[in-house]
């Protein structure tokens, strides 16, 4: 799994490892049934706490996309499309909300930015 942690990221480290696997999750490169590495196997290939891949998984199960079996490992569940929308929802919102902070200090008007995203949707037709 290539899973890449930035110490310079203002995101906790298993939030980075949360983010890119519910990521592979939904673009398809975790399909249902994957076994994921154990905590210990990953935390030793990322060089960091098993704490801390502990809370990524565990994040991920209450999340819905992994499921835990004792003795048996952690696997991708099936991809169920509303939790995936919803993931897609909030990234969009708060990729929305920094697009209205910088329009709202460079005095771009909501018009404005409106249109520019009706010409986005436009191009990618």
């Amino acid at each position: 799994m290539n899973i890449i942690i930035s110490n310079s990221s203002d995101k906790p480290i298993y939030e980075q490892i949360t983010i890119q696997i519910k990521t592979m999750v939904m673009n398809g490169m975790l399909k249902e049934g994957d076994l994921l590495p154990s905590m210990r196997t990953l935390a030793k290939e990322l060089r960091i706490s098993v704490i801390t891949t502990k809370r990524a998984y565990e994040d991920l199960e209450k999340d819905g996309f992994i499921t835990t079996v004792v003795g048996k490992g952690s696997f991708v569940k099936a991809a169920d499309t509303r939790l995936v929308r919803e993931e897609k929802l909030k990234e969009i919102e708060e990729l929305l909300s920094r697009a209205v902070s910088i329009a709202q200090q460079s005095n771009i008007t909501r018009q404005e930015v409106e249109e520019m995203i009706e010409i986005l949707y436009q191009e990618e037709v």
